[in-house]
């Protein structure tokens, strides 16, 4: 896929321009989604390409503008556009915050002792010119967006209510489970934020990977699920001797995929095991760390 698509749904004024940047994590690029008429919301504007950024632009219409930037959350195939598209247009950049914010107590724990993200990649540089708090609802042209602080994927991560459809950013894939990678991402939240987005009741759901969700109920229901059954996985693998490492767990949990996508099944396997020991089902000896041997809890 490539280039601007005009996204079949009732509702008037949805474009998606997809950037150039596919690969295993963000599948076939990151879709960047005009809403509106006349006065455009960019929502994440995504990695740094120029010529993304034409691509943007050339799916303006005559006389139409870009008004407002807002992004899901700042990892490096989402955000870092931003500061170039906000100075060739005017619009300010909205978001929960910086890169730092929203971040968990555990997770600024781990972080604050050396562990650093993997995965997609963190927009170090990023700072919106406007904050958003969660619940609020910003309104221009024809459009409004509600703003839904989700954290799990990463700290800051929102989602956008339109109407009965959500943008949900990284929270919600059609193509693929979302990453959950310490310390930026935190299990916990995670499955609180999918719980919080389950009470909205959306016709349809577009994330910033894969296609439009056509039944979100039953892809929530399946993300969650699926996450409680790794919790099981990870569950039975700390049963199979009295202490394991994160790689020899991660080995057990996760046999059955490619030995080159271990890094990212050993951090997924890692904020399972620190959402279980804050749950004191597990046990991390000396402290929690990537570095810990792991046990059953008692």
């Amino acid at each position: 896929m490539d280039g601007t698509q005009v996204i079949s749904t009732p509702q008037q004024g949805l474009r998606c321009v997809l950037a150039p940047n596919a690969s295993p994590m963000t599948h076939w690029g990151t879709n960047t989604f005009l809403v509106g008429q006349g006065e455009v919301a960019v929502i994440d504007p995504g990695p740094a390409l120029p010529e993304h950024q034409a691509r943007i632009l050339e799916a303006l219409a005559p006389g139409e503008r870009i008004s407002h930037i807002f992004i899901t959350h700042s990892h490096l195939d989402h955000s870092p556009l931003a500061r170039a598209l906000s100075e060739a247009t005017g619009a300010p950049v909205l978001a929960f915050g910086d890169s730092l914010a929203g971040k968990s107590e555990a997770m600024q724990q781990l972080a604050d002792q050396g562990l650093t993200g993997g995965g997609e990649g963190v927009d170090h540089d990023f700072a919106p010119d406007v904050l958003l708090a969660d619940g609020e609802e910003i309104s221009h042209g024809d459009w409004s967006l509600r703003a839904m602080w989700t954290p799990g994927h990463f700290g800051n991560h929102l989602c956008f209510e339109w109407g009965d459809a959500v943008f949900t950013g990284d929270l919600v894939m059609g193509w693929a489970s979302s990453l959950v990678s310490p310390p930026d991402g935190d299990l916990s939240d995670f499955m609180g934020s999918c719980a919080r987005l389950a009470a909205v009741d959306a016709r349809i759901h577009y994330p910033a990977h894969g296609a439009p969700i056509h039944d979100p109920a039953a892809r929530l229901d399946w993300l969650i699920a699926h996450r409680r059954k790794r919790e099981d996985d990870v569950l039975l693998a700390l049963t199979q001797a009295d202490e394991q490492s994160l790689a020899v767990l991660t080995a057990r949990v996760y046999a059955d995929i490619d030995a080159r996508m271990w890094p990212i099944a050993e951090r997924n396997c890692f904020a399972h095991l620190i959402d279980l020991v804050g749950k004191k089902r597990a046990a991390a000896r000396p402290e929690l760390s990537v570095d810990a041997m792991f046990s059953i809890s008692e």
